[in-house]
Protein backbone atom coordinates (compact mmCIF):
# COMPACT_ATOMS: atom_id res chain seq x y z
CA UNK A 1 0.00 0.00 0.00
CA UNK A 2 1.34 3.43 -0.88
CA UNK A 3 0.20 6.74 0.46
CA UNK A 4 0.52 10.05 -1.34
CA UNK A 5 1.76 12.99 0.61
CA UNK A 6 2.75 16.55 0.22
CA UNK A 7 5.43 18.41 2.06
CA UNK A 8 5.53 22.00 3.20
CA UNK A 9 7.18 23.93 5.97
CA UNK A 10 4.61 22.55 8.42
CA UNK A 11 5.56 18.88 7.79
CA UNK A 12 3.87 15.99 5.97
CA UNK A 13 0.16 16.26 5.14
CA UNK A 14 -2.08 13.31 4.01
CA UNK A 15 -5.36 13.68 2.17
CA UNK A 16 -8.56 12.73 4.07
CA UNK A 17 -8.94 9.17 2.68
CA UNK A 18 -5.31 8.36 3.31
CA UNK A 19 -5.50 9.74 6.88
CA UNK A 20 -8.57 7.59 7.66
CA UNK A 21 -6.81 4.48 6.34
CA UNK A 22 -3.70 5.24 8.40
CA UNK A 23 -5.80 5.74 11.55
CA UNK A 24 -7.42 2.33 11.11
CA UNK A 25 -4.02 0.71 10.65
CA UNK A 26 -2.64 2.29 13.83
CA UNK A 27 -5.78 1.28 15.78
CA UNK A 28 -5.32 -2.32 14.64
CA UNK A 29 -1.68 -2.34 15.69
CA UNK A 30 -2.57 -0.84 19.08
CA UNK A 31 -5.20 -3.55 19.71
CA UNK A 32 -2.70 -6.26 18.77
CA UNK A 33 -0.14 -4.80 21.19
CA UNK A 34 -2.75 -4.56 23.97
CA UNK A 35 -3.81 -8.17 23.37
CA UNK A 36 -0.19 -9.31 23.48
CA UNK A 37 0.43 -7.53 26.81
CA UNK A 38 -2.83 -8.95 28.21
CA UNK A 39 -1.79 -12.49 27.28
CA UNK A 40 1.64 -11.95 28.84
CA UNK A 41 0.12 -10.68 32.10
CA UNK A 42 -2.39 -13.55 32.15
CA UNK A 43 0.41 -16.03 31.60
CA UNK A 44 2.50 -14.41 34.38
CA UNK A 45 -0.48 -14.45 36.77
CA UNK A 46 -1.12 -18.14 36.13
CA UNK A 47 2.57 -18.88 36.55
CA UNK A 48 2.64 -17.04 39.92
CA UNK A 49 -0.01 -19.37 41.36
CA UNK A 50 1.77 -22.44 42.70
CA UNK A 51 0.09 -25.75 43.29
CA UNK A 52 -0.72 -26.12 46.96
CA UNK A 53 0.98 -29.52 47.07
CA UNK A 54 4.30 -27.62 47.09
CA UNK A 55 3.41 -25.74 50.30
CA UNK A 56 4.96 -27.34 53.38
CA UNK A 57 2.93 -27.15 56.58
CA UNK A 58 3.17 -28.11 60.21
CA UNK A 59 0.63 -28.81 62.91
CA UNK A 60 0.69 -27.49 66.48
CA UNK A 61 -1.38 -29.60 68.86
CA UNK A 62 -2.11 -26.95 71.46
CA UNK A 63 -4.30 -27.09 74.56
CA UNK A 64 -6.98 -24.81 75.98
CA UNK A 65 -7.26 -25.12 79.77
CA UNK A 66 -9.94 -23.68 82.06
CA UNK A 67 -9.17 -23.81 85.80
CA UNK A 68 -10.82 -22.60 89.00
CA UNK A 69 -8.99 -21.51 92.18
CA UNK A 70 -10.81 -20.58 95.43
CA UNK A 71 -8.65 -17.81 96.93
CA UNK A 72 -8.93 -16.84 100.60
CA UNK A 73 -9.01 -13.07 100.95
CA UNK A 74 -7.20 -10.96 103.60
CA UNK A 75 -10.42 -10.27 105.49
CA UNK A 76 -8.55 -9.95 108.83
CA UNK A 77 -6.85 -6.83 107.45
CA UNK A 78 -9.88 -5.72 105.42
CA UNK A 79 -13.12 -6.69 107.23
CA UNK A 80 -15.25 -5.39 104.34
CA UNK A 81 -14.08 -8.27 102.12
CA UNK A 82 -15.95 -11.50 101.55
CA UNK A 83 -13.80 -14.41 102.78
CA UNK A 84 -13.28 -16.11 99.40
CA UNK A 85 -12.78 -15.03 95.79
CA UNK A 86 -13.40 -17.55 92.99
CA UNK A 87 -10.69 -17.03 90.37
CA UNK A 88 -11.01 -18.60 86.91
CA UNK A 89 -8.14 -18.91 84.44
CA UNK A 90 -8.24 -19.41 80.67
CA UNK A 91 -4.92 -20.80 79.38
CA UNK A 92 -3.64 -21.32 75.83
CA UNK A 93 -0.70 -23.74 75.98
CA UNK A 94 1.77 -24.58 73.20
CA UNK A 95 4.04 -27.67 73.49
CA UNK A 96 7.81 -27.44 72.91
CA UNK A 97 8.10 -31.25 72.99
CA UNK A 98 6.22 -34.18 74.55
CA UNK A 99 6.82 -32.98 78.15
CA UNK A 100 7.53 -29.20 78.13
CA UNK A 101 5.00 -26.47 77.27
CA UNK A 102 4.55 -22.71 77.47
CA UNK A 103 1.60 -20.40 77.05
CA UNK A 104 -0.37 -17.32 77.99
CA UNK A 105 -3.39 -17.00 80.27
CA UNK A 106 -5.94 -14.53 81.51
CA UNK A 107 -7.49 -14.84 84.99
CA UNK A 108 -10.73 -13.21 86.15
CA UNK A 109 -12.83 -13.14 89.32
CA UNK A 110 -16.28 -14.79 89.17
CA UNK A 111 -17.37 -15.09 92.83
CA UNK A 112 -16.83 -13.06 96.00
CA UNK A 113 -16.64 -9.28 95.75
CA UNK A 114 -13.69 -8.70 93.38
CA UNK A 115 -15.61 -8.46 90.09
CA UNK A 116 -13.41 -6.55 87.65
CA UNK A 117 -10.20 -8.29 88.71
CA UNK A 118 -8.48 -9.36 85.47
CA UNK A 119 -4.89 -10.44 84.85
CA UNK A 120 -2.69 -11.35 81.89
CA UNK A 121 0.37 -13.56 82.21
CA UNK A 122 2.74 -16.11 80.71
CA UNK A 123 3.66 -19.56 81.98
CA UNK A 124 6.05 -22.50 81.63
CA UNK A 125 5.00 -26.04 82.47
CA UNK A 126 5.89 -29.74 82.62
CA UNK A 127 3.53 -32.56 81.65
CA UNK A 128 4.85 -36.12 82.07
CA UNK A 129 3.14 -39.51 81.87
CA UNK A 130 3.15 -41.51 85.13
CA UNK A 131 1.00 -44.54 84.32
CA UNK A 132 -1.28 -45.14 81.32
CA UNK A 133 -3.74 -42.17 81.29
CA UNK A 134 -2.39 -40.58 84.47
CA UNK A 135 0.03 -37.65 84.11
CA UNK A 136 2.05 -35.35 86.34
CA UNK A 137 1.46 -31.65 85.55
CA UNK A 138 3.15 -28.58 87.04
CA UNK A 139 3.57 -24.98 85.87
CA UNK A 140 4.78 -21.57 86.96
CA UNK A 141 2.83 -18.48 85.91
CA UNK A 142 3.83 -14.79 86.10
CA UNK A 143 1.45 -11.96 85.25
CA UNK A 144 0.05 -8.57 86.02
CA UNK A 145 -3.34 -7.03 86.66
CA UNK A 146 -5.85 -6.75 89.44
CA UNK A 147 -8.99 -4.94 90.49
CA UNK A 148 -9.12 -2.78 93.62
CA UNK A 149 -5.51 -1.66 93.82
CA UNK A 150 -5.33 -1.46 97.63
CA UNK A 151 -5.44 -5.27 97.64
CA UNK A 152 -2.95 -5.86 94.78
CA UNK A 153 -0.72 -2.72 94.85
CA UNK A 154 1.59 -3.02 91.77
CA UNK A 155 -0.45 -5.83 90.25
CA UNK A 156 2.39 -8.33 89.75
CA UNK A 157 1.57 -11.87 90.82
CA UNK A 158 2.81 -15.44 90.61
CA UNK A 159 0.78 -18.63 90.45
CA UNK A 160 2.41 -22.03 90.97
CA UNK A 161 0.45 -25.24 90.29
CA UNK A 162 1.41 -28.88 90.81
CA UNK A 163 -0.80 -31.97 90.59
CA UNK A 164 -2.27 -34.84 88.58
CA UNK A 165 -4.06 -35.01 85.26
CA UNK A 166 -6.21 -37.74 83.69
CA UNK A 167 -6.29 -37.81 79.86
CA UNK A 168 -8.71 -39.52 77.50
CA UNK A 169 -8.58 -38.94 73.72
CA UNK A 170 -6.81 -35.56 74.11
CA UNK A 171 -9.42 -34.34 76.61
CA UNK A 172 -8.47 -34.22 80.28
CA UNK A 173 -9.33 -33.20 83.83
CA UNK A 174 -6.97 -32.47 86.68
CA UNK A 175 -6.55 -31.44 90.29
CA UNK A 176 -3.64 -29.37 91.62
CA UNK A 177 -2.18 -27.65 94.63
CA UNK A 178 -2.09 -23.94 93.73
CA UNK A 179 -0.28 -21.03 95.32
CA UNK A 180 -1.14 -17.48 94.27
CA UNK A 181 0.67 -14.37 95.48
CA UNK A 182 0.22 -10.70 94.55
CA UNK A 183 3.63 -10.18 96.10
CA UNK A 184 3.48 -6.38 96.52
CA UNK A 185 -0.16 -6.56 97.69
CA UNK A 186 -2.23 -8.39 100.29
CA UNK A 187 -3.82 -11.27 98.33
CA UNK A 188 -1.81 -14.44 99.04
CA UNK A 189 -3.15 -17.98 99.43
CA UNK A 190 -2.68 -21.66 98.71
CA UNK A 191 -5.63 -23.81 97.67
CA UNK A 192 -6.77 -26.92 95.82
CA UNK A 193 -7.71 -26.07 92.23
CA UNK A 194 -9.34 -28.05 89.42
CA UNK A 195 -9.13 -27.80 85.63
CA UNK A 196 -10.44 -29.19 82.36
CA UNK A 197 -8.50 -29.22 79.09
CA UNK A 198 -9.52 -29.53 75.43
CA UNK A 199 -7.38 -29.82 72.27
CA UNK A 200 -6.83 -27.00 69.79
CA UNK A 201 -5.09 -27.70 66.46
CA UNK A 202 -3.30 -24.93 64.52
CA UNK A 203 -2.14 -25.72 60.96
CA UNK A 204 0.47 -23.25 59.73
CA UNK A 205 3.48 -22.71 57.51
CA UNK A 206 6.62 -20.56 57.70
CA UNK A 207 6.12 -16.79 57.52
CA UNK A 208 8.38 -16.73 54.43
CA UNK A 209 5.46 -18.35 52.61
CA UNK A 210 3.04 -15.51 53.46
CA UNK A 211 1.39 -13.43 50.71
CA UNK A 212 1.52 -16.16 48.08
CA UNK A 213 -1.27 -17.49 45.86
CA UNK A 214 -2.00 -21.18 45.33
CA UNK A 215 -4.30 -23.43 43.37
CA UNK A 216 -5.60 -26.77 44.69
CA UNK A 217 -5.86 -29.38 41.96
CA UNK A 218 -5.49 -33.16 42.09
CA UNK A 219 -4.49 -33.26 45.76
CA UNK A 220 -3.86 -36.68 47.23
CA UNK A 221 -5.95 -37.75 50.21
CA UNK A 222 -2.88 -37.69 52.46
CA UNK A 223 -1.81 -34.17 51.49
CA UNK A 224 -1.22 -31.99 54.56
CA UNK A 225 -3.79 -29.38 53.45
CA UNK A 226 -6.55 -31.91 52.74
CA UNK A 227 -8.35 -30.82 55.90
CA UNK A 228 -11.74 -29.15 56.41
CA UNK A 229 -11.91 -25.40 55.86
CA UNK A 230 -12.79 -23.57 59.08
CA UNK A 231 -15.01 -20.49 58.90
CA UNK A 232 -14.35 -17.69 61.39
CA UNK A 233 -15.37 -14.09 61.94
CA UNK A 234 -13.69 -11.16 63.65
CA UNK A 235 -15.66 -8.12 64.71
CA UNK A 236 -14.94 -4.66 66.11
CA UNK A 237 -18.00 -3.59 68.15
CA UNK A 238 -19.38 -0.25 69.34
CA UNK A 239 -22.00 -0.84 72.03
CA UNK A 240 -24.19 1.24 74.33
CA UNK A 241 -25.21 -0.11 77.75
CA UNK A 242 -28.25 1.33 79.53
CA UNK A 243 -28.08 0.27 83.22
CA UNK A 244 -31.26 -0.02 85.28
CA UNK A 245 -32.62 -1.73 88.40
CA UNK A 246 -30.22 -1.83 91.38
CA UNK A 247 -27.08 -1.06 89.35
CA UNK A 248 -24.65 1.07 91.39
CA UNK A 249 -21.31 2.79 90.95
CA UNK A 250 -18.34 1.94 93.15
CA UNK A 251 -19.19 4.90 95.42
CA UNK A 252 -22.64 3.43 96.13
CA UNK A 253 -24.66 5.91 94.07
CA UNK A 254 -27.17 4.82 91.44
CA UNK A 255 -25.77 3.93 88.03
CA UNK A 256 -28.14 5.10 85.30
CA UNK A 257 -25.82 6.81 82.78
CA UNK A 258 -25.46 5.38 79.28
CA UNK A 259 -22.14 3.56 79.01
CA UNK A 260 -20.19 3.72 75.74
CA UNK A 261 -18.30 0.51 75.07
CA UNK A 262 -15.60 -0.52 72.60
CA UNK A 263 -15.21 -4.28 72.06
CA UNK A 264 -13.79 -7.10 69.97
CA UNK A 265 -15.31 -10.51 69.20
CA UNK A 266 -13.92 -13.67 67.59
CA UNK A 267 -16.26 -16.38 66.26
CA UNK A 268 -15.33 -19.90 65.11
CA UNK A 269 -17.93 -21.93 63.24
CA UNK A 270 -18.63 -25.55 64.21
CA UNK A 271 -20.93 -25.99 61.21
CA UNK A 272 -22.76 -23.70 58.79
CA UNK A 273 -25.20 -22.37 61.41
CA UNK A 274 -23.51 -22.88 64.80
CA UNK A 275 -20.47 -21.07 66.21
CA UNK A 276 -18.58 -20.47 69.44
CA UNK A 277 -17.17 -17.07 70.37
CA UNK A 278 -15.00 -15.02 72.70
CA UNK A 279 -15.82 -11.38 73.35
CA UNK A 280 -14.27 -8.56 75.39
CA UNK A 281 -15.27 -4.92 76.06
CA UNK A 282 -13.94 -1.80 77.74
CA UNK A 283 -15.84 1.39 78.57
CA UNK A 284 -14.61 4.69 77.11
CA UNK A 285 -17.43 7.06 78.12
CA UNK A 286 -20.13 7.22 80.79
CA UNK A 287 -17.96 6.10 83.72
CA UNK A 288 -14.45 6.83 84.81
CA UNK A 289 -12.17 4.35 82.98
CA UNK A 290 -11.66 0.94 84.55
CA UNK A 291 -14.64 -1.25 83.60
CA UNK A 292 -14.08 -4.30 81.36
CA UNK A 293 -15.61 -7.69 80.61
CA UNK A 294 -14.78 -11.02 79.01
CA UNK A 295 -17.34 -13.55 77.68
CA UNK A 296 -17.34 -17.00 76.08
CA UNK A 297 -20.36 -18.63 74.52
CA UNK A 298 -22.17 -20.08 71.53
CA UNK A 299 -24.44 -18.76 68.81
CA UNK A 300 -26.85 -19.97 66.13
CA UNK A 301 -28.16 -18.60 62.82
CA UNK A 302 -31.93 -19.26 62.57
CA UNK A 303 -31.97 -17.56 59.15
CA UNK A 304 -29.29 -17.07 56.47
CA UNK A 305 -29.41 -15.66 52.95
CA UNK A 306 -26.95 -14.24 50.46
CA UNK A 307 -27.02 -10.79 52.07
CA UNK A 308 -28.62 -11.15 55.52
CA UNK A 309 -27.82 -13.38 58.53
CA UNK A 310 -29.84 -13.44 61.75
CA UNK A 311 -28.19 -14.75 64.92
CA UNK A 312 -28.91 -15.50 68.57
CA UNK A 313 -26.11 -15.88 71.14
CA UNK A 314 -25.57 -16.65 74.78
CA UNK A 315 -22.38 -15.67 76.57
CA UNK A 316 -21.18 -16.15 80.12
CA UNK A 317 -18.07 -14.67 81.68
CA UNK A 318 -16.86 -11.94 84.00
CA UNK A 319 -17.34 -8.18 84.27
CA UNK A 320 -16.62 -5.37 86.69
CA UNK A 321 -14.66 -2.29 87.66
CA UNK A 322 -16.04 1.14 88.62
CA UNK A 323 -19.28 -0.53 89.76
CA UNK A 324 -20.33 -1.65 93.26
CA UNK A 325 -18.34 -4.67 94.55
CA UNK A 326 -19.79 -7.94 93.27
CA UNK A 327 -18.64 -11.41 92.29
CA UNK A 328 -18.02 -10.78 88.60
CA UNK A 329 -19.90 -13.72 87.04
CA UNK A 330 -22.13 -12.27 84.30
CA UNK A 331 -24.40 -13.55 81.53
CA UNK A 332 -25.06 -11.85 78.20
CA UNK A 333 -27.79 -13.19 75.86
CA UNK A 334 -28.19 -11.23 72.63
CA UNK A 335 -29.59 -11.25 69.08
CA UNK A 336 -28.23 -9.66 65.94
CA UNK A 337 -28.36 -9.15 62.20
CA UNK A 338 -25.49 -9.08 59.67
CA UNK A 339 -25.84 -7.16 56.41
CA UNK A 340 -23.23 -8.37 53.94
CA UNK A 341 -21.33 -5.52 52.26
CA UNK A 342 -18.76 -7.55 50.27
CA UNK A 343 -17.39 -11.08 50.03
CA UNK A 344 -15.67 -10.90 53.42
CA UNK A 345 -17.26 -7.90 55.17
CA UNK A 346 -20.58 -7.24 56.86
CA UNK A 347 -22.21 -4.50 58.90
CA UNK A 348 -23.57 -5.95 62.15
CA UNK A 349 -26.33 -4.70 64.44
CA UNK A 350 -27.18 -6.31 67.80
CA UNK A 351 -29.01 -5.91 71.09
CA UNK A 352 -29.07 -7.84 74.34
CA UNK A 353 -29.44 -8.11 78.08
CA UNK A 354 -26.46 -7.81 80.45
CA UNK A 355 -26.88 -9.31 83.95
CA UNK A 356 -24.52 -9.97 86.86
CA UNK A 357 -25.28 -13.38 88.38
CA UNK A 358 -23.45 -12.58 91.63
CA UNK A 359 -24.38 -8.90 91.95
CA UNK A 360 -26.82 -6.15 90.98
CA UNK A 361 -25.47 -4.83 87.68
CA UNK A 362 -27.91 -5.18 84.77
CA UNK A 363 -28.37 -3.29 81.53
CA UNK A 364 -30.03 -3.37 78.15
CA UNK A 365 -27.53 -3.18 75.29
CA UNK A 366 -27.60 -2.09 71.67
CA UNK A 367 -24.78 -1.64 69.23
CA UNK A 368 -23.21 -2.12 65.82
CA UNK A 369 -19.96 -3.43 64.40
CA UNK A 370 -17.85 -4.22 61.35
CA UNK A 371 -17.35 -7.96 60.81
CA UNK A 372 -14.72 -9.75 58.71
CA UNK A 373 -15.28 -13.37 57.61
CA UNK A 374 -12.46 -15.79 56.81
CA UNK A 375 -12.15 -19.37 55.56
CA UNK A 376 -8.91 -20.91 56.82
CA UNK A 377 -6.85 -23.98 57.57
CA UNK A 378 -7.56 -26.42 54.75
CA UNK A 379 -8.97 -27.12 51.29
CA UNK A 380 -11.97 -29.39 51.95
CA UNK A 381 -15.26 -27.55 52.10
CA UNK A 382 -18.87 -28.68 52.37
CA UNK A 383 -20.67 -25.34 52.33
CA UNK A 384 -18.90 -23.41 49.55
CA UNK A 385 -18.80 -24.58 45.92
CA UNK A 386 -15.80 -24.80 43.59
CA UNK A 387 -13.13 -23.35 45.86
CA UNK A 388 -9.74 -23.86 44.23
CA UNK A 389 -7.85 -20.60 44.83
CA UNK A 390 -6.02 -19.97 48.10
CA UNK A 391 -3.58 -17.52 49.66
CA UNK A 392 -1.31 -17.54 52.70
CA UNK A 393 -2.14 -15.05 55.45
CA UNK A 394 0.70 -13.60 57.55
CA UNK A 395 0.19 -13.29 61.32
CA UNK A 396 2.55 -12.16 64.11
CA UNK A 397 2.08 -12.68 67.86
CA UNK A 398 4.23 -10.66 70.28
CA UNK A 399 4.68 -10.73 74.06
CA UNK A 400 6.13 -7.43 75.29
CA UNK A 401 7.29 -5.64 78.39
CA UNK A 402 6.09 -2.05 78.09
CA UNK A 403 7.36 0.89 80.15
CA UNK A 404 5.52 4.22 80.41
CA UNK A 405 7.38 7.08 82.13
CA UNK A 406 5.77 9.71 84.40
CA UNK A 407 2.18 8.61 83.87
CA UNK A 408 -0.28 11.04 85.50
CA UNK A 409 -2.32 9.78 88.49
CA UNK A 410 -5.40 11.29 90.10
CA UNK A 411 -6.18 9.70 93.48
CA UNK A 412 -3.12 7.88 94.77
CA UNK A 413 -3.47 7.34 98.56
CA UNK A 414 0.05 8.77 99.04
CA UNK A 415 -0.68 11.82 96.84
CA UNK A 416 1.75 10.65 94.15
CA UNK A 417 1.09 12.65 90.99
CA UNK A 418 2.85 10.39 88.50
CA UNK A 419 4.40 6.92 88.28
CA UNK A 420 6.47 4.82 85.92
CA UNK A 421 4.22 2.00 84.73
CA UNK A 422 5.34 -1.51 83.78
CA UNK A 423 2.93 -3.53 81.63
CA UNK A 424 2.85 -7.04 80.22
CA UNK A 425 1.21 -6.88 76.78
CA UNK A 426 0.06 -9.34 74.13
CA UNK A 427 -0.13 -8.06 70.53
CA UNK A 428 -1.53 -9.62 67.35
CA UNK A 429 -0.62 -8.31 63.87
CA UNK A 430 -2.77 -9.42 60.92
CA UNK A 431 -1.20 -8.65 57.53
CA UNK A 432 -3.23 -6.78 54.91
CA UNK A 433 -0.29 -6.62 52.49
CA UNK A 434 3.42 -7.38 52.82
CA UNK A 435 3.96 -3.94 54.37
CA UNK A 436 0.64 -3.02 56.03
CA UNK A 437 -1.06 -4.83 58.93
CA UNK A 438 -3.88 -4.52 61.44
CA UNK A 439 -3.05 -4.48 65.18
CA UNK A 440 -4.87 -5.71 68.25
CA UNK A 441 -3.31 -5.46 71.72
CA UNK A 442 -4.12 -6.03 75.40
CA UNK A 443 -1.86 -4.89 78.24
CA UNK A 444 -2.03 -5.17 82.06
CA UNK A 445 0.06 -3.35 84.68
CA UNK A 446 2.39 -5.25 86.99
CA UNK A 447 4.53 -2.37 88.28
CA UNK A 448 4.01 1.25 89.30
CA UNK A 449 1.47 1.15 92.13
CA UNK A 450 -1.30 0.69 89.56
CA UNK A 451 -2.54 -2.89 89.76
CA UNK A 452 -5.84 -2.97 87.89
CA UNK A 453 -4.75 -0.63 85.09
CA UNK A 454 -5.23 -2.18 81.64
CA UNK A 455 -5.63 -1.17 78.02
CA UNK A 456 -7.16 -2.55 74.84
CA UNK A 457 -5.80 -1.02 71.63
CA UNK A 458 -6.34 -1.44 67.88
CA UNK A 459 -4.91 0.24 64.83
CA UNK A 460 -2.72 0.08 61.75
CA UNK A 461 0.97 -0.68 61.24
CA UNK A 462 3.47 -0.10 58.44
CA UNK A 463 6.73 -2.04 58.04
CA UNK A 464 9.70 -1.96 55.69
CA UNK A 465 10.99 -4.84 53.62
CA UNK A 466 13.77 -6.78 55.42
CA UNK A 467 17.29 -5.34 55.18
CA UNK A 468 20.70 -5.86 56.81
CA UNK A 469 21.14 -9.45 55.59
CA UNK A 470 17.32 -9.85 55.67
CA UNK A 471 17.38 -9.82 59.48
CA UNK A 472 16.09 -6.31 60.32
CA UNK A 473 12.67 -4.75 59.69
CA UNK A 474 11.57 -1.25 60.66
CA UNK A 475 7.97 -0.37 61.52
CA UNK A 476 5.57 2.38 62.61
CA UNK A 477 2.43 1.51 64.62
CA UNK A 478 -0.54 3.85 65.09
CA UNK A 479 -3.05 2.54 67.65
CA UNK A 480 -5.80 3.83 69.90
CA UNK A 481 -8.47 2.49 72.20
CA UNK A 482 -9.60 2.35 75.81
CA UNK A 483 -7.36 2.37 78.89
CA UNK A 484 -7.74 3.08 82.58
CA UNK A 485 -8.06 1.88 86.13
CA UNK A 486 -6.01 2.28 89.33
CA UNK A 487 -6.22 6.07 89.24
CA UNK A 488 -4.29 6.49 85.98
CA UNK A 489 -5.60 9.79 84.62
CA UNK A 490 -7.08 8.79 81.26
CA UNK A 491 -10.41 10.38 82.27
CA UNK A 492 -13.09 8.13 80.70
CA UNK A 493 -10.48 6.06 78.89
CA UNK A 494 -9.70 7.15 75.32
CA UNK A 495 -5.96 6.89 74.53
CA UNK A 496 -3.70 7.01 71.45
CA UNK A 497 -0.19 5.62 71.06
CA UNK A 498 2.10 6.12 68.04
CA UNK A 499 5.33 4.09 68.14
CA UNK A 500 8.29 3.33 65.86
CA UNK A 501 10.76 0.49 66.14
CA UNK A 502 12.40 -2.56 64.61
CA UNK A 503 12.27 -6.35 64.57
CA UNK A 504 15.46 -8.40 64.46
CA UNK A 505 15.15 -12.06 63.46
CA UNK A 506 16.84 -14.37 65.97
CA UNK A 507 15.83 -17.65 64.32
CA UNK A 508 13.35 -18.82 61.74
CA UNK A 509 10.05 -16.95 62.46
CA UNK A 510 11.25 -15.77 65.91
CA UNK A 511 12.32 -12.14 66.41
CA UNK A 512 13.16 -9.64 69.11
CA UNK A 513 11.05 -6.49 68.85
CA UNK A 514 11.83 -3.05 70.26
CA UNK A 515 10.01 0.26 69.89
CA UNK A 516 9.36 3.64 71.45
CA UNK A 517 6.72 6.32 71.30
CA UNK A 518 4.10 8.26 73.25
CA UNK A 519 0.91 7.38 75.13
CA UNK A 520 -1.57 10.26 75.08
CA UNK A 521 -5.08 10.66 76.48
CA UNK A 522 -6.92 13.54 74.74
CA UNK A 523 -9.44 13.99 77.58
CA UNK A 524 -7.15 13.10 80.50
CA UNK A 525 -3.68 14.17 81.58
CA UNK A 526 -1.59 11.20 80.45
CA UNK A 527 1.22 12.21 78.09
CA UNK A 528 3.91 9.60 78.69
CA UNK A 529 7.05 8.49 76.88
CA UNK A 530 6.92 4.78 76.13
CA UNK A 531 9.48 2.04 75.34
CA UNK A 532 8.70 -1.61 74.56
CA UNK A 533 10.77 -4.75 74.17
CA UNK A 534 9.61 -8.31 73.55
CA UNK A 535 9.65 -11.51 71.53
CA UNK A 536 7.49 -12.23 68.50
CA UNK A 537 6.51 -15.34 66.54
CA UNK A 538 5.42 -14.99 62.91
CA UNK A 539 3.66 -17.60 60.81
CA UNK A 540 1.28 -17.97 57.88
CA UNK A 541 -2.05 -19.76 57.61
CA UNK A 542 -3.92 -20.94 54.54
CA UNK A 543 -6.99 -18.88 53.55
CA UNK A 544 -9.53 -19.07 50.76
CA UNK A 545 -8.91 -16.42 48.11
CA UNK A 546 -12.09 -14.77 46.83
Amino acid sequence: MSLSKTENNKGIVFNRNEATLLKRLLHSVRNDVFLSWFLILLSWSSFSQENISTLKGKELNNKVRLNFIPVSMPSDDFPELKPTMGLTGLHYQVPFNDWLYSGVAIHFAVTGDQGGLFTLGTELGINKQLYKNLYFDANFHFGGGGGYRKYVNDGAFINTNIGLQYKHKNYSVGVQYSYIDFFSGKIKDDAISVFIEIPSVLRLTDYDNAHKNFIATNLSNDNFWQKPIVKNAQQVRFDFFRPFGKSKKDNGTKLDETLYVLGFEYQKYINKKTFVFAHTDAIYKGLRAGFMDLFFGAGYHPYQSKYINLSIKFGIGAAGGRVAPEGGLTMYPSAGIDLKLANNFALSGHGGYYRALDGDLEAYTIGFGIKYFGLNGGTQNSSEENISYFKTQGITVSLENQTYFEVAKTDDPNDILSVDLQLLALQFNYDITKNIYLIGEAGFAYGGRSGGYAHGLAGLGFKTNPFFKNKLTGFIDLVGGAAGGAGVDTDEGIVMRPTAGFNYELANDFSITASGGKLYSPFGNVNATNINIGLSFSFATLSVSK
